[in-house]
C-alpha cells in the first residue's frame, strides 16, 4: 500500500484527510474507510475499555462498603457497564477466553465463602458484585459468538 500525496495546501485539514485516505494498490486507486468511522471505534472501544475498569472497581469497592450502597443501586451499575463491556469491548480473539473466565467466576460464585472467618462476607460480596458485572458482558459476547457461527 502506498500512499499517493496530493498536492494542495499543506495546512488544509480536507487535503490532509484525502490525502491520507487515498491509497494506491497496482493500477486502480480506493478510497480507503477511514478517518472519522475508525477515530469513532477507537473512541467507543475506549470508553468500553474505561468502563471494564470502573465496573470491576466498584465491584470491589462495594465489596469492602457492602452495607453503604443499596442493592437496587449497585446492580443496575454493574449490569449497566457489563453491558457495555460486552457490546463494545472485546475482539474477536478474546471472546473464548472471556467466556472461560465468565464461567470459571459464576461457578466460583456458587461457593459459600462466607465461612471463611473474617474475609469470608467480604469475599463473597466482591465475588458475587464481580459475577453481576460479568454476567451481562457473557450473556452479550456468547450472542454474538452464536450469531458469528450461525452466519458463517
Amino acid at each position: 500500500m502506498y500512499s499517493l500525496p496530493v498536492v494542495s495546501q499543506p495546512n488544509d485539514l480536507y487535503t490532509k484527510i484525502v490525502s491520507s485516505s487515498i491509497i494506491f494498490r497496482g493500477d486502480s486507486y480506493m478510497a480507503a474507510k477511514r478517518g472519522v468511522s475508525q477515530t469513532a471505534k477507537m473512541e467507543i472501544h475506549r470508553v468500553a475499555h474505561y468502563a471494564f475498569f470502573i465496573g470491576l472497581l466498584v465491584a470491589i469497592v462495594a465489596g469492602f462498603f457492602r452495607n453503604v450502597v443499596g442493592p437496587e443501586i449497585l446492580v443496575t451499575t454493574l449490569v449497566i457497564l457489563g453491558f457495555l463491556v460486552g457490546l463494545f469491548n472485546l475482539t474477536a480473539k478474546e471472546t473464548v477466553p472471556f467466556l472461560v473466565a465468565a464461567i470459571a467466576l459464576m461457578l466460583a460464585g456458587i461457593v459459600n465463602l462466607g465461612l471463611i472467618p473474617g474475609v469470608g462476607l467480604i469475599l463473597r460480596s466482591i465475588l458475587s458484585n464481580i459475577v453481576v458485572f460479568v454476567v451481562p458482558a457473557a450473556i452479550l459476547v456468547g450472542m454474538k459468538t452464536i450469531w458469528k457461527l450461525a452466519s458463517d
